[in-house]
């Protein structure tokens, strides 16, 4: 064998097995490397960043395209919410007196004692992000046993919509109140007392007249308010005749210093006697339907009425009502309201609460109504406390003192509020 050829494939031998001691050794490295804990967590932390990334990119594109659907105006996405309030409320009455005439319980009903059940369930959504529709239910046995058997029926429809910061209207196709249009004060306060003297506000504004539409302006220190109502489609009297009312309410209301407002409310009612019945069709169905006693107007309403010249029951009445918020709990007020029949007959009353949303509180009301300059038909006192059990459950005993006429006795009350 040639010298020369027998050492150069000694050097190829000798090469060769110096790179696979280095191929060797370079990849026992890097497998140790694989195997460092330390190495592993780098190498998961920059995959974990990379996939990231990629879910940020399209979080960002899928964002962009609900913004796009969002401005375009009739889209699916427009933001909408539905608040649902229950509510459960139990009055009773304890009256003091030695025997029950027919006396005694007019003098019962003049001071406003409406004692029962009550169960009410609210839906308050929000549409357009301005505008509200409420719908109410309410199953009630006030003055009945059996709150249970009483079905739950609509009692309100109501859509409010802010038109713009100086105009809004209010459409009531169900259940109408004149405090449905009326520039008042937080509508949660309405129930906090015990007798109809103590709720706030003239009983104008709490009577439930059908259905209508109203109208709200604001400017500065300045509110007025102007609705129409509607009411007893079908509605059967003593003399087989059609009551429709046809009524007219007015509002105007002025800031005045130091959390104060000055309230001109008024109300014009025109009751419809018909002596044919209405036939609306198979298919129609009238919007604005309560249900009655058959008796007339004067007598369903509790108001004093008169005729005009062509026959037509005349009813109404005008309230002025002055209130001052002192912090956000604590009011004092009072109102007056006088019949448009009769503009001797005054009823009043003078409110002070202190009733703060999650704590004790309590309230003062004193009321009557007069009839003539010195002559005091009736006088009323009433106090109650507020008591707050959990975030569910309020206790509001009190205490009524009633001088009716030749009347006169205390009613021990107690209500019971749970909110669901």
């Amino acid at each position: 064998m040639d010298p020369v050829a027998s050492v150069v494939d000694k050097l190829r031998g000798f090469a060769k097995s110096t790179q696979d001691l280095a191929t060797g050794v370079l990849h026992w490295r890097d497998n140790s490397n694989r195997r460092n804990p330390i190495e592993i967590l780098k190498r998961l932390q920059r995959e974990a960043f990379s996939d990231l990334m990629i879910l940020r990119d399209r979080q960002d594109k899928v964002e962009r395209m609900l913004s796009f659907y969002k401005s375009s105006k009739g889209s699916p996405f427009q933001e909408s919410s539905t608040l649902v309030r229950g509510e459960v409320d139990v009055l009773g009455a304890l009256l003091m007196m030695d025997n029950v005439d027919e006396q005694k319980r007019d003098a019962v009903r003049r001071a406003g004692i409406r004692t029962g059940i009550d169960l009410r369930f609210t839906f308050e959504t929000t549409v357009r992000q301005k505008d509200t529709l409420v719908t109410e239910f309410v199953a009630s046995e006030r003055g009945q046993n059996d709150v249970l058997r009483s079905p739950l029926s609509l009692a309100k429809v109501l859509y409010a919509a802010d038109v713009s910061d100086w105009f809004s209207a209010v459409a009531v196709p169900v259940g109408a109140r004149c405090r449905d249009v009326a520039i008042t004060t937080n509508s949660s306060d309405q129930g906090k007392g015990l007798t109809d003297y103590s709720l706030l506000g003239p009983p104008l504004l709490n009577q439930q007249i059908g259905s209508g539409i109203g109208f709200i302006v604001r400017k500065s220190n300045v509110a007025a308010s102007l609705a129409q109502f509607i009411s007893g489609h079908g509605v059967q009297s003593v003399s087989a005749g059609v009551i429709r009312c046809f009524s007219t309410f007015g509002q105007v209301v002025y800031q005045l210093p130091r959390n104060t407002k000055l309230f001109l409310s008024g109300i014009h009612q025109v009751p419809k006697l018909s002596s044919q019945q209405v036939s609306l069709g198979a298919i129609a169905m009238p919007v604005g339907i309560l249900r009655r006693r058959p008796e007339t107007f004067g007598e369903a309403s509790g108001l004093s009425t008169g005729r005009n010249r062509e026959g037509d029951v005349l009813a109404g009445s005008i309230a002025l009502m002055l209130e001052s918020e002192l912090d956000e709990s604590t009011r004092i007020g009072g109102w007056v309201e006088m019949k448009k029949s009769n503009p001797r007959c005054l009823q009043w009353a003078v409110n002070m609460s202190d009733t703060p949303e999650d704590d004790f509180g309590w309230g003062l009301s004193l009321g009557g109504l007069v009839q003539g300059p010195r002559s005091w038909d009736h006088f009323q006192v009433e106090t109650f406390l507020k008591f707050k059990v959990g975030k569910r459950l309020g206790l509001q005993p009190g205490l009524v003192y009633v001088m009716d006429g030749t009347s006169q006795f205390p009613a021990l009350m107690f209500r019971s509020t749970w909110s669901m």
